[in-house]
């Protein structure tokens, strides 16, 4: 199996420090700061966007190695047991994280969002620029997730 070396290229700061609040992301506003290794001019013409893709490491969550067995969706006996696949929380095998965030500001290399769902410390191992052509349209999902995720982003 292939394996590669991921370094961080910033991190998050925000008030948001328990792993286990995974509710009510939506006003949380974090500020992702680039590392210095990568320039001022990082995020120049990222203002011209709406929307960025931040992905990043869960790494404030114990790793649990073994992802065989289907586990009811974010732990709750009332959700249907997922395949590790078909989730997008943290009990994954490499711990990667996606969001899609509203921009608030850039400035230098700070890039301010809202609706990152990552506590302080979290470490950022990318960021792209939401293009409205990369987004499908005609999305579907189960029913019941709609359901679970009405105060996600409260």
């Amino acid at each position: 199996m292939a394996s590669f070396a991921i370094a961080s290229i910033g991190t998050v700061r925000n008030e948001r420090t328990d792993v286990q609040n995974t509710d009510n992301w939506g006003a949380v506003r974090s500020t992702i700061t680039v590392d210095e290794r990568f320039g001022e001019a990082s995020l120049q013409g990222l203002d011209g966007f709406s929307h960025v893709e931040v992905l990043f490491v869960f790494d404030q969550f114990p790793d649990e190695g073994d992802f065989r067995e289907p586990l009811p969706y974010r732990g709750r006996a009332d959700l249907p047991p997922m395949g590790v696949f078909a989730g997008r929380g943290p009990r994954r095998p490499n711990r990667i994280g996606v969001t899609c965030c509203a921009i608030v500001s850039v400035r230098g290399r700070e890039l301010t969002v809202t609706g990152l769902d990552a506590v302080t410390g979290t470490p950022v191992i990318d960021v792209k620029p939401v293009i409205a052509e990369f987004v499908p349209s005609g999305v579907t999902q189960p029913g019941w997730v709609s359901g679970m995720m009405a105060d996600y982003f409260a």
